[in-house]
């Protein structure tokens, strides 16, 4: 799942909904980041050194790779919070950079996200490089956050809990993103999703993870 705010938004709208319903307010786009963050942070300060070379979920990922890609996805979208350009071209090698205090420096880039989100303005207006609706590509820092959080516990064997809230505002959308996320091959195809599965595996299911998936 890699550079989503490249990944036009298409969604009709929905054609069922009832135009004379009050709509629930969603939480603050920094709201959510914040609880993201706080529920991923303990599975990154989980992994051990010799962990960093196993495969993860996001299969074009080992541990190290995609924490670093992590990484570069809360510098980054600190920047579209503030209507910026950001360069995905390249992905710092920041556990290189920061040796054993990289879980703290992840810490406090976290909090920096999550300061630009909350930012007056911050969910207005457009962004990114296909300039979306600006709330649409802070949620998509918040499905790395939490989506690439349980790839890492998976990877790594460390429990996990997404967020309270964070996966309602993600499935919707993965919903209006994901047709246009396969065709660029951001998400693999999705996977059934078994009665009684839980909002967090038919997330993952809808971005074409195995909720079962293991090392071995």
């Amino acid at each position: 799942m890699t550079d989503m705010q490249d990944i036009p938004d298409e969604t009709p709208a929905n054609e069922h909904a009832d135009p004379t319903a009050p709509a629930s307010p969603s939480p603050p786009i920094s709201a959510l980041l914040d609880a993201a963050a706080q529920a991923a942070l303990p599975v990154l300060r989980g992994v051990r050194d010799d962990q960093l070379g196993l495969p993860t979920p996001c299969a074009e990922y080992d541990v190290r790779a995609l924490l670093n890609h992590l990484f570069q996805v809360v510098v980054a979208f600190q920047n579209l919070a503030a209507k910026k350009d950001v360069d995905f071209s390249t992905t710092p090698d920041r556990l290189g950079d920061y040796g054993a205090q990289w879980p703290d420096r992840f810490a406090q880039e976290a909090a920096r996200l999550v300061e630009a989100w909350a930012a007056p303005g911050a969910e207005d207006g457009l962004t990114g490089g296909m300039k979306l609706p600006a709330r649409t590509v802070g949620a998509m820092a918040l499905l790395d956050l939490t989506v690439h959080a349980w790839d890492v516990a998976r990877a790594a064997g460390l429990p996990y809990a997404p967020a309270p809230g964070c996966v309602a505002e993600l499935r919707t959308l993965v919903a209006q993103m994901a047709p246009t996320a396969r065709k660029m091959n951001v998400f693999a195809e999705p996977l059934p999703v078994p009665p009684g599965a839980s909002g967090l595996d038919a997330l993952l299911a809808e971005t074409g993870r195995d909720p079962h998936w293991t090392t071995g």
